[in-house]
């Protein structure tokens, strides 16, 4: 799919792209039969919206309907899909990640701010206790699931008791990851309207404390995989040294170990032996 319908009020991406438009599920389903056949063993469906795919088109085909599909392919060990918008994360979505065997236990969830102020003037459809509900609703049908987001400080408005409630929110939910930004504006925009503009210095200083943060999440998070033993997916050569290979957890986080080169491509079990801020280190 591609375009967007939500129309952030700090994003550009309606205008460039224009509305929604979902491919047919059929092509998409195909299209994955075709590249298990060449022996590929994991798909990543992309969107800027993907919860929202095929709202726009006639018969109203929902995503949980094409992941169902995809997770019928044999050969697919692996589906990840990105970008989710919280708003439109539905039950049947949600219920996935427990039925879908070949569905990785990841979503990128962007929240954007804490605080309800901020989110409505975002115009991001959803408040603080909704997507907090989201969020416990996942973790329970998934308990081992890995939730990263998105955060935007600065925005229009944002005192330092909006920024305290996003703090707040992180504390919270402990995201495994979090891309986080500066505000800047987007012309053509409606944030470009808005009071309240937040000085460039106390913006570097608020994102310098929450990324100060998420490191010490990230790093909590990846050290609870401590003596697990993870199925990896062999992906290439470690770019950190020659004698090692890298892959990926089902849940998004890098890992190295020693291992041959034949083994790209395929999927071993590793016994995670040491968690750093950035990836992991284990022993096939």
């Amino acid at each position: 799919m591609q375009g967007c319908n939500n129309y952030c009020s700090y994003c550009v991406v309606p205008y460039l792209r224009g509305p929604e438009e979902s491919r047919p599920i059929r092509d998409i389903v195909e299209e994955v039969r075709k590249l298990a056949d060449y022996g590929i063993k994991e798909v990543t469906l992309l969107g800027q919206n993907v919860n929202s795919y095929g709202q726009a088109n006639s018969g109203r085909t929902p995503f949980s309907l094409l992941l169902r599909m995809i997770g019928q392919v044999k050969g697919i060990e692996r589906i990840r899909f990105t970008t989710s918008h919280p708003k439109d994360l539905s039950d049947d979505l949600m219920q996935c990640f427990a039925d879908v065997e070949a569905l990785c236990e990841h979503i990128h969830l962007p929240v954007q701010s804490g605080s309800d102020k901020i989110l409505k003037r975002m115009n991001r459809g959803y408040n603080r206790e909704q997507y907090l509900d989201k969020v416990d609703r996942l973790r329970n049908i998934r308990p081992d699931i890995s939730i990263t987001s998105d955060v935007i400080v600065g925005f229009p408005g944002e005192t330092d008791e909006s920024f305290e409630a996003t703090i707040a929110l992180m504390r919270k939910v402990r995201f495994d990851n979090l891309f986080s930004f500066k505000y800047s504006e987007r012309e053509g925009t409606a944030a470009v309207g808005l009071d309240g503009k937040v000085p460039e210095e106390i913006k570097r200083e608020r994102l310098q404390y929450l990324q100060n943060l998420q490191e010490q999440h990230t790093l909590e998070r990846n050290k609870t995989l401590e003596g697990h033993t993870e199925d990896i997916l062999v992906e290439g050569t470690s770019k950190n040294s020659e004698h090692d290979i890298t892959g990926r957890t089902r849940s998004n986080k890098i890992v190295n170990f020693r291992g041959r080169k034949d083994l790209i491509g395929e999927t071993v079990p590793v016994l995670i032996t040491k968690a750093y801020l950035h990836s992991l280190r284990g022993d096939i």
